[in-house]
């Protein structure tokens, strides 16, 4: 098996990612669109790096209100806590597009035996790094949906899109319902609320594609 090109392999040599291979470390898997790929109280060993496809991390209320939490697009991985600390999990992975997944089962990578590897210790280190970066993503989410208005909102995402991205013109992954599902609002409540900032000079806006006019501190 041809070793990716990814920063969770950086250091590691295409010998040592065959030996993950016999090992068990590693596995490939590919899922159809709108197949679920981990559920809600599921508990799993392994956490997956995305290769090609989309992802959405999903939460489903009682009451059948889903939340989009976060997209994974290729080269981004999902699981990793859950795997590390073996608790049910909480959210829904579901495949949004036709996509493959690269799975590391941890309870074969952090077997005694492979401790003495030259690749165990440069794995785990390119984890943690992952993780690390994961965990800002998360804490962009939550910015987003602590402002109190929907306009608050769009401009906090948009604008921490652009500033990622070092452009004020961009596509973000979502259409208009999933983004409305991401940004907890009712869709029809986002897509009179993008109307008016339209109107207003602050975006334009095509499908899934903006154009930020102003920035979240100039309006």
């Amino acid at each position: 098996m041809k070793m990716p090109s990814h920063a969770m392999f950086a250091g590691i040599t295409q010998e040592e990612y065959e030996e993950m291979v016999r090992r068990g470390c590693i596995r490939l898997g590919d899922y159809p669109k709108e197949e679920v790929l981990l559920r809600t109280g599921d508990k799993t060993e392994e956490f997956g790096i995305l290769l090609s496809g989309k992802i959405h991390i999903e939460n489903m209320d009682l009451w059948g209100n889903r939340m989009i939490l976060h997209s994974i697009l290729p080269g981004g991985a999902f699981g990793e806590t859950y795997a590390f600390c073996q608790t049910p999990m909480m959210v829904d992975v579901v495949a949004v597009e036709q996509s493959q997944v690269l799975w590391v089962r941890l309870t074969a990578l952090l077997a005694p035996s492979n401790e003495k590897e030259d690749w165990y210790h440069k794995l785990l280190r390119n984890v943690l790094i992952l993780s690390t970066q994961k965990n800002l993503a998360w804490s962009s989410r939550i910015f987003c949906i602590s402002a109190k208005t929907i306009r608050g909102r769009v401009m906090t995402y948009l604008s921490s899109e652009a500033l990622r991205r070092g452009k004020r013109q961009f596509t973000i992954p979502f259409d208009r319902q999933q983004m409305a599902d991401y940004l907890n609002v009712e869709r029809s409540a986002l897509s009179k609320e993008l109307g008016k900032m339209q109107r207003e000079g602050i975006l334009i806006f095509r499908k899934n594609t903006f154009c930020l006019l102003k920035t979240a501190g100039e309006w």
